[in-house]
């Protein structure tokens, strides 16, 4: 009986999760409360990842870093896996069905595992760029309630 209830949940973020890549981006006109609202929702973790030590843009002639594995890790455990595009952009979903936003905010965080010397060989080709995540707010596209987290900012950890 859980197991199907539990297919049934996961069918559904799918079906909604489809349907919200594939709105143009309006906006609901009232927000779902209760539990409703927080079925009928996600958390969209978006960054552009930059090549230098803390992974932010320095200037103008800073470049982007593309092709960089970006992994989401809570608890110590690899929850999904990203890489970023040719503008340097990475995005994760996650379904708060699983996922409390508080423990997304305290135990989560983003690990770049490609070594920065890939984008400039000046740079360091040992440890990982690390940042926690923050969240920037909620917006409401059709029946979705989208959390809007991103990189608190990225740090230089050394290898352990």
């Amino acid at each position: 009986m859980a197991y199907s209830y539990y297919c049934k949940l996961s069918l559904l973020f799918i079906a909604l999760t489809m349907a919200f890549t594939t709105l143009t981006g309006r906006t609901a006109e009232a927000q779902l409360s209760g539990p409703i609202g927080s079925l009928l929702g996600l958390f969209r973790i978006d960054g552009i990842l930059f090549c230098s030590l803390d992974g932010t843009s320095n200037g103008t002639t800073t470049p982007i870093f593309h092709d960089a594995k970006v992994q989401l890790r809570c608890g110590g455990a690899v929850i999904s896996t990203s890489v970023t595009n040719a503008s340097g952009a990475f995005s994760f979903m996650l379904n708060p069905l699983q996922f409390l936003l508080s423990y997304v905010l305290d135990n989560c965080r983003l690990t770049v595992t490609t070594p920065l010397s890939t984008c400039n060989a000046a740079l360091p080709s040992v440890g990982q760029l690390v940042s926690q995540l923050q969240s920037v707010g909620s917006t409401v596209v059709g029946l979705l309630n989208v959390t809007q987290l991103v990189p608190g900012g990225f740090r230089l950890l050394p290898p352990s």
